[in-house]
């Protein structure tokens, strides 16, 4: 469609695509439920950085296999319309991907299951025969993901806009030419976005973009 202005639309995946937190779905699948809450409270009382909470969260799915997980990713509540949301959005021009603080697996499910063109996740485990391994130090940026995806579909900053609903993403809010806030619980996340969304229908979110005008 002519004067769509939005050439990348970045999505994250958990609190945002999800009802739930994604993690805590998994943790509770594999017995783990008490290690979740833990990194949950110090990541929260700002007693951990977002790296060692990230760490301690993929820890979970250790020894465990992709099949396992994605057994859980299928049955853990999201917004309804991503794929005809994602379709909707393609057939205006736009390069539509995830990006999310998520190790690759999960990443791959989503953008299976609903149509992304691509995403850009952490590469923390290796996956042996189907099965995850340990988790190694994990350096995670958003921002970095972002102009990584900007470059692979050759657009500028302006012409991005990214969808999530924490901290990192209002990082990416900065940098991209437009921010939408959605189901965010943290006020200052949603002051620094263009547009703040309550919604469980992804296509109310396609409708916030088609109306947002990029940022110069």
């Amino acid at each position: 469609m002519s004067g769509f202005p939005w050439k990348l639309v970045t999505v994250d995946i958990d609190g945002t695509l999800t009802l739930v937190h994604g993690w805590r779905e998994i943790a509770v699948a594999f017995g783990r439920l008490p290690e979740f809450e833990t990194t949950n409270q110090q990541f929260g009382a700002h007693e951990i950085g977002e790296d060692q909470h990230l760490t301690n969260l993929l820890e979970i799915a250790d020894g465990h296999t992709v099949d396992e997980v994605e057994a859980v990713l299928r049955r853990t509540p999201k917004l309804s319309g991503i794929s005809n949301g994602v379709h909707e959005l393609q057939e205006r021009g736009a390069h539509v991907a995830l990006l999310s603080h998520n190790p690759n697996y999960v990443a791959e499910w989503y953008q299976r299951t609903f149509g992304f063109d691509d995403f850009d996740a952490v590469p923390a485990q290796e996956v042996d025969h189907g099965r995850i391994g340990p988790c190694p130090a994990i350096h995670a940026d958003k921002t970095e993901g972002f102009r990584a995806l900007l470059a692979r579909c050759g657009a500028t900053a302006s012409q991005g806009v990214h969808v999530g609903d924490g901290w990192s993403d209002a990082e990416v809010f900065r940098l991209a030419g437009g921010g939408i806030a959605l189901n965010s619980r943290d006020p200052e996340v949603n002051r620094l976005a263009d547009l703040a969304l309550s919604t469980r229908d992804f296509r109310d979110v396609v409708r916030g973009i088609s109306h947002l005008v990029p940022r110069s």
